[in-house]
C-alpha cells in the first residue's frame, strides 16, 4: 500500500482492479483545509488517461506486475511473438499492446515485456535500435551543412528524417522514444 507521500512519476498502482502508471502529479497544499494530490494516471492495458485527486492519508494499492526480457520472434497476422530468454516460453501480444513499437522490431530484438495477473499488457523497447534505410532520394552534391532532412524509410516501413548525407542500404541508429534518426552506424 501506498500513501499520497510516495505518489511519483511512473508509480504503478492498482484502481478499481486495473493497473495504473503516474503519469503526472502535483502535490497541493492549501492555506485552508487538507493537503491533496492531484494526479494524472494512465491505464496500463486500454491507454487511457485519467485525472484523480487523492487527499492526505489516503491509501493506494501496488499493482502486481511483472517485467521479464522476451526476444522478439516474428509477426503473425496482426499479432507479435516474443519468448522469454530464461524459460523459452512463447507469449503472443496484439497490435494494441504493442502500439507504435511494431516499427521498431527487428527479429530476436531484446524487450521488456510488462505482465499484469500473468497475461502481458505491454513492451518497452530499447531506447535505441539499429536499422536499415531501404529506401531514400539521392542528395544533392556539396550540400552537407546546411541541416536539413530528406524522407526516408526503414526496413520495417516505417518513413523517417534524415540527412542529406544518407544513402539506401546504410545502416543507423533510431531513437524509439521520439523516432528520431540519431546517427549512422557502420556493419
Amino acid at each position: 500500500m501506498y500513501e499520497t507521500s510516495d505518489i511519483r512519476k511512473g508509480l504503478k498502482v492498482t484502481m478499481d482492479g486495473k493497473p495504473f502508471i503516474v503519469v503526472d502529479f502535483q502535490h497541493v497544499k492549501p492555506g485552508k483545509g487538507r493537503a491533496f494530490t492531484r494526479t494524472k494516471l494512465k491505464n496500463l492495458i486500454s491507454g487511457a488517461v485519467l485525472e484523480r485527486t487523492f487527499f492526505t492519508g489516503d491509501k493506494l494499492e501496488s499493482a502486481e506486475l511483472e517485467e521479464h526480457t522476451m526476444q522478439y520472434l516474428y509477426p503473425e497476422g496482426d499479432k507479435f511473438v516474443f519468448m522469454n530468454t530464461e524459460n523459452y516460453e512463447q507469449v503472443t501480444l496484439d497490435g494494441e499492446q504493442v502500439g507504435d513499437a511494431k516499427d521498431f522490431l527487428l527479429d530476436n530484438l531484446e524487450v521488456q515485456v510488462l505482465f499484469y495477473e500473468g497475461r502481458p499488457i505491454s513492451i518497452t523497447l530499447p531506447t535505441f535500435v539499429e536499422m536499415q534505410i531501404t529506401h531514400c532520394e539521392p542528395g544533392i552534391r556539396g550540400d552537407t551543412a546546411s541541416g536539413t532532412t530528406k524522407p526516408a524509410t526503414l526496413s520495417t516501413g516505417r518513413a523517417i528524417q534524415v540527412p542529406l548525407f544518407v544513402e539506401d542500404g546504410e545502416w543507423v541508429r533510431i531513437d524509439t522514444r521520439n523516432g528520431d534518426y540519431v546517427e549512422r552506424v557502420k556493419r
